[in-house]
């Protein structure tokens, strides 16, 4: 398996500081292609207070011109390395492993990219990830070894895109679109007028969501 490079604990920006986190509930921001960790850290106000957020950055840097950092290589429009891929999501993992803590639980909540990263690693650990938030991502068209356990778990998951999003491709999202129903428990939204980004009505749906498990008993 290629092995990813450990995040990166220098950068990773976390909305409590370690003595006010206690058992909340962690959720992690995982950004898009090109990115960094300062980016989903802006939805954090926007938020349930509830939860810890963490931001962390990818392991990877894009290639030239491209500036930030990423959680796979995309060679062109289609191809992406299952490999890489999955090395990411477990570089997540074994990150969280070391600094939850006392957390209730651990949510997923990623962009593009990180949507993809958020939905692996809940294949990968289907019964670790209390939830997972994927905006205008998609899930990897490849078998994961975890697709079977999470089909009969089924967490939650709330999956928003823009209906003129002209990043991600039609082949992923149909894909997407047919395999999410048969594993999680869906929950999602078309934004007719949104293109490859999160807007506002977007947010208040992932607020409502992220709420709703608050409120919903884990194990």
């Amino acid at each position: 398996m290629v092995a990813a490079s450990p995040l990166d604990p220098d950068v990773v920006l976390w909305s409590a500081p370690v003595d006010e986190r206690g058992d909340r509930p962690l959720l992690v921001l995982l950004h898009g292609y090109g990115s960094n960790e300062e980016d989903l850290f802006g939805l954090v106000p926007h938020l349930p207070a509830a939860y810890v957020a963490v931001a962390v950055r990818a392991p990877l840097a894009p290639r030239f011109p491209m500036p930030g950092y990423s959680w796979f290589t995309i060679d062109g429009v289609e191809s992406r390395d299952p490999a890489e891929v999955t090395a990411s999501a477990h570089a997540v993992w074994e990150w969280i492993d070391k600094v939850r803590g006392d957390a209730a639980s651990v949510g997923l909540l990623g962009f593009s990219q990180g949507g993809v990263i958020a939905l692996q690693m809940m294949r990968m650990r289907p019964r670790d990830a209390a939830f997972a938030v994927n905006l205008a991502g998609y899930a990897f068209p490849e078998p994961a070894a975890g697709d079977a356990e999470l089909a009969e778990v089924r967490p939650p998951v709330f999956w928003g895109r823009g209906a003129r999003d002209e990043v991600i491709s039609a082949r992923f999202v149909d894909h997407t679109a047919e395999w999410l129903p048969g594993h999680v428990d869906l929950s999602g939204r078309v934004y007719p007028n949104l293109a490859h980004s999160v807007s506002a009505e977007e947010l208040n749906d992932v607020r409502v969501f992220l709420e709703k498990q608050l409120a919903t008993p884990k194990g």
